[in-house]
């Protein structure tokens, strides 16, 4: 069930049964040649669609900016500050939590939002430690990624060995084709050279990046893969979201 699509009146209904809600997060920034410049965003939306179904949760609207500031030097990349982020992140639980949600479980479709994420939820717990009482529900907030699981690892190590890379990995960029295979994208690349080192800003990513590409052969990607990894990441969110809803 998606937020976007009940009416106020069902949303109370729904936390007369269950108080939890999956809220996926991502980025919109480039992911290399053919990869969608919403990759970090549609993958764990599409992953909580398909966990939501069988656990008869609410997904939340997808928070699709954030930060992403080292992919700014290319067309297309939108980033948040970390306070910025840590802000809308606090006003969305918060917000929620007014009305009765109280298990928050951000599943997570980019890397560089996970320290911030992480500060994001230690604000949000410090305001309901320094302000107690008044009747507030006990707001508790998770992050997992889809693609960190065990189940989603081992199955990316059988479909590209090493070469599914750090960014634009053919893993998401499958994913992607999956949910939306009218916009596969065919552009003629190489192989993705070895991470060299580390980058600090956007202009330093672009320099030993030039294709937006960090170590990942994109072009080994399917939508038969993405469907592959989607069943195995949903698979996981959907134990992993009961775990967390089962919490005492």
């Amino acid at each position: 069930m998606r937020l976007q699509l009940m009416t106020w009146m069902e949303v109370e209904a729904y936390l007369k049964r269950d108080r939890g809600i999956i809220i996926p997060i991502g980025s919109t920034e480039q992911h290399g040649p053919i990869g969608l410049i919403g990759t970090d965003a549609i993958c764990p939306e599409v992953i909580a669609d398909r966990a939501a179904e069988e656990l008869g949760c609410v997904v939340g609207p997808t928070l699709s900016i954030g930060m992403a500031q080292h992919h700014l030097a290319f067309p297309g990349s939108i980033a948040l500050r970390p306070t910025t982020l840590i802000a809308v992140i606090k006003d969305t639980v918060l917000s929620l939590a007014r009305n009765g949600f109280e298990r928050f479980y951000f599943l997570n479709g980019h890397g560089g939002n996970i320290p911030t994420t992480a500060a994001a939820f230690s604000e949000i717990h410090a305001e309901r430690s320094l302000n107690p009482g008044l009747g507030r529900p006990a707001v508790r907030c998770k992050l997992a990624s889809w693609f960190a699981f065990q189940s989603v690892s081992t199955l990316c190590k059988e479909l590209y060995g090493d070469r599914d890379g750090h960014h634009a990995t053919a893993s998401e960029v499958a994913v992607t084709q999956f949910a939306y295979p009218e916009h596969i994208k065919s552009v003629p690349m190489d192989p993705a050279p070895p991470r060299p080192r580390p980058f600090y800003d956007a202009d330093d990513y672009r320099s030993i990046h030039p294709d937006g590409r960090i170590a990942a052969d994109s072009f080994l990607a399917t939508p038969e893969a993405g469907g592959r990894l989607v069943a195995a990441s949903a698979t996981a969110v959907i134990e992993d979201y009961r775990a967390f809803m089962a919490e005492v």
